[in-house]
């Protein structure tokens, strides 16, 4: 099965408005309107992520749509993993290939998020933080990205 991976990631402090919510909601509504299969990789580290989860599921329960997968990459083991078993539809815990401080374990799975998907969207404000770097990484990689960020 040919699926089309994108990872989503933001500021941990984000204020959502009625603009980002529509951009975000378009883009991910004609993916998983045009393609066969979509996964979406994403955290939960921010205020961000739990926006950018929010509109998953109201899309996937508009479009009922049993080819799109939500999938939570987390950077270590947490001790509510039944929670989100139950809220995502798949989680994966990112080890790598060594052991590392959990803040560095972090940017090791966004890198791994980046370089394992199609398309990045982002929320990307200011030039600092995680997901200023992941959008980097991205561009560098040669990622197709699109920044929510009202230019």
């Amino acid at each position: 099965m040919d699926i089309y991976r994108v990872a989503l990631f933001g500021h941990r402090d984000f204020c959502a408005t009625q603009e980002i919510e529509d951009k975000l909601y378009d883009i991910l509504h004609d993916l998983m309107q045009t393609r066969p299969c979509v996964e979406i990789y994403m955290g939960r580290n921010g205020e961000f992520d739990l926006f950018a989860a929010s509109v998953v599921k109201r899309i996937k329960k508009e479009l009922d749509n049993s080819s799109c997968f939500m999938t939570l990459v987390l950077p270590y083991k947490v001790r509510d993993i039944a929670y989100f078993e139950k809220y995502y539809d798949d989680v994966i815990i990112y080890e790598g290939e060594e052991r590392i401080h959990p803040k560095a374990a972090i940017t090791r799975r966004n890198e791994w998020m980046i370089e394992n998907c199609d398309l990045l969207v982002c929320f990307v404000e200011h030039n600092k933080g995680g997901a200023y770097k992941a959008m980097r990484h991205a561009e560098k990689l040669g990622i197709k990205t699109i920044n929510l960020f009202p230019a």
